[in-house]
């Protein structure tokens, strides 16, 4: 297939978990070896994205913080331009939403295919952009505490050092929803834009990208043993389905306050602080 006269831009974090010098190679040959034309730009702290200027395509390889300040700059600079994704993240829920290859040498040519291409439709929390989960509740309290440092050595793992050290002063506290149709207080909100949270489990099994919706589920009270047994349903693969505790609903626009600044965690990192609105962003990109 001649893709000639495109170009490429890849972006990628040097710092993120799993990226190496010779997969980026590969990948960055792949499309060179399809008639591309490669525009490299790295990101990072300190290193803001930017989409450069005559961009057919942009291809993130990083984890999902950096797929979703690309595809915040992407909005922001009014550029509707495929995004195609290679995981090399922590969690890496956004490329669990797509089937494209992990051999970097096939990965191109599958990332320059025509065809039709789903769009994903973001959920804005705050200043912040979600691609696929946000919370807020011990779960990012744990993200908020989370070493960086630690994070690089020993990955996922580090999630759950945090989350021990959330066990010795457990939070909770009133939290505040209102939507269009309903008001509530509970102590912990978990919202879904994608299928995945955490890694391969699902509490909103129904949520799709590809739709303006975000599905939302609360938990009226936080008690040690509430959050056990909403973790235990997602690790065993079940929706939770506790009745008397759980509140599920799906929304367009959703507030959430609490008296504190609690931490909002976004698609795995701590992004906000409560107050924060939850909105359908209004425009979508094309993602593969």
């Amino acid at each position: 297939m001649n893709e000639g006269g495109r170009r490429i831009q890849i972006v990628v974090n040097p710092s993120a978990g799993r990226v190496r010098g010779s997969t980026l190679a590969r990948i960055r040959t792949g499309f060179e070896r399809a008639g591309a034309q490669v525009v490299l730009t790295e990101c990072g702290p300190g290193l803001p994205v930017t989409i450069a200027d005559d961009i057919s395509h942009v291809c993130v390889v990083g984890g999902d913080g950096t797929i979703r300040h690309v595809a915040a700059a992407m909005l922001a600079a009014e550029r509707d331009l495929p995004l195609s994704i290679y995981p090399a993240g922590t969690v890496n829920l956004a490329h669990r939403e797509l089937r494209s290859p992990l051999d970097p040498d096939r990965y191109a040519a599958y990332a320059l295919e025509s065809r039709e291409r789903p769009r994903h439709h973001a959920l804005r929390v705050g200043p912040a952009l979600c691609l696929s989960c946000a919370s807020v509740g011990p779960d990012s309290q744990a993200v908020a505490a989370v070493s960086p440092r630690l994070k690089r050595r020993i990955g996922r793992l580090a999630y759950g050092v945090a989350f021990f050290q959330v066990l010795l002063n457990w939070p909770r506290k009133p939290i505040r929803l209102a939507w269009e149709a309903g008001e509530l207080t509970c102590e912990a909100v978990y919202v879904a834009k994608g299928r995945f949270f955490a890694g391969p489990w699902s509490f909103a099994p129904e949520a799709d990208r590809t739709r303006p919706i975000m599905h939302v589920v609360a938990l009226r009270t936080a008690r040690r043993r509430d959050v056990v047994r909403f973790a235990w349903a997602l690790l065993r693969g079940r929706c939770p389905s506790d009745a008397a505790n759980l509140v599920a609903f799906s929304c367009t626009d959703l507030s959430v306050e609490a008296d504190d600044p609690l931490p909002v965690q976004v698609d795995g990192d701590a992004e906000a602080v409560l107050p924060v609105r939850m909105t359908i962003e209004p425009i979508s990109f094309s993602v593969c």
